[in-house]
């Protein structure tokens, strides 16, 4: 098969599901875990490597909240937020929905105008420096239960505070003793204040997490989806109403919500009919980049150029980016992608 990862590197792309404080790079983890030296996190970008080895999805959670432990400051927010977009010019990211806990910060005492101006300054000095648009998706901690949902919703529906980035509404960390029905009166709060619903469910528990994201939360798109190959008529229902999965294949296997690569279900969620888009979650901590995402995601599907094109569309029309800015970036897909097959 011909190497596509030349190709993948300069296609533009979207990426749909990436976290916030997942995405500092070893080099800004060890920078933010020096100005803390109290952290457990390892103040040498090499020894993150073995730091970031998760035994489960529970270590995972663990080892994630240390690295948000670090962020403690308005300052320590607005770099990581510009440092992340950097990495993601890099790799020719034209546009990213970055999903941000605001809970987090805000109960580590950042002032929450603060933390909001903070994204904000990141954001528009990186759309001017890199050309890379960044949105948020506020997103409530599963694990800190309803306490931290009402406080979420607020941040992200208060007029004045609610920063102007904002697209979407979403729900993360564990989902084992995290029920998603409980979260509606929240979803339902944020949907009417005009944002998108888009939580994680199915990711290490079975079908009937995503019909309840779907059918409680008004899910648009669904934050990993892995188990929804085992229900046919969750798949179907996916399919005929364009609720996009976020897919991230090597998340998947460094928390061990599946076993290898080889068994991952992206082709059957694709043989299905459902919008799949690539992304790649929490990269720094996978070892991993959207760039790396596509190659295995092109391995797995057996994909060419021009089906890797179409992948990365897919990740545009799922976007809550607007018509006119969906439009440029498939073109701009479009035309890269005849330039080099006319090579």
């Amino acid at each position: 098969m011909t190497d596509l990862h030349p190709f993948i590197a300069g296609l533009p792309k979207a990426e749909l599901h990436v976290h916030h404080v997942g995405s500092a790079s070893p080099r800004i983890v060890a920078e933010l875990a020096a100005r803390h030296p109290d952290s457990k996190v390892p103040t040498d970008p090499e020894a993150l490597t073995d730091y970031f080895s998760f035994t489960d999805f529970a270590h995972f959670i663990d080892v994630y909240l240390s690295v948000v432990d670090l962020v403690r400051t308005p300052e320590d927010v607005r770099l990581l937020t510009f440092e992340v977009a950097r990495d993601m010019a890099r790799q020719n990211i034209r546009y990213a929905e970055l999903t941000i806990t605001p809970y987090s910060s805000t109960r580590r005492g950042i002032d929450e105008r603060a933390f909001m101006a903070a994204i904000e300054d990141a954001r528009k000095a990186a759309e001017a420096e890199f050309g890379t648009i960044l949105r948020w998706c506020f997103d409530i901690p599963g694990e800190a239960g309803l306490a931290s949902a009402e406080e979420t919703a607020r941040l992200a529906t208060t007029d004045g505070l609610r920063p102007e980035g904002l697209v979407s509404f979403g729900l993360g960390g564990p989902e084992i003793g995290v029920p998603r029905p409980q979260f509606k009166p929240y979803f339902d709060q944020a949907r009417a204040a005009g944002l998108h619903s888009v939580p994680h469910a199915g990711e290490t528990t079975g079908p009937q997490t995503i019909w309840d994201a779907i059918n409680d939360l008004g899910a648009e798109r669904i934050g990993h989806g892995t188990s929804s190959v085992q229900d046919p008529a969750l798949l179907a229902h996916l399919a005929e109403h364009r609720i996009a999965l976020e897919v991230c294949p090597t998340s998947n296997i460094a928390t061990r919500a599946v076993a290898t690569l080889d068994e991952h279900p992206i082709r059957q969620m694709v043989d299905a009919g459902v919008l799949v888009t690539v992304n790649s979650d929490d990269p720094p901590m996978f070892g991993t980049d959207l760039n790396n995402e596509y190659a295995v995601a092109a391995r797995l599907l057996g994909l060419d150029e021009r089906g890797v094109a179409a992948l990365a569309k897919n990740a545009v029309e799922a976007s809550f980016l607007d018509p006119a800015g969906k439009a440029r970036i498939a073109a701009e897909i479009d035309a890269y992608t005849d330039t080099w097959l006319a090579r």
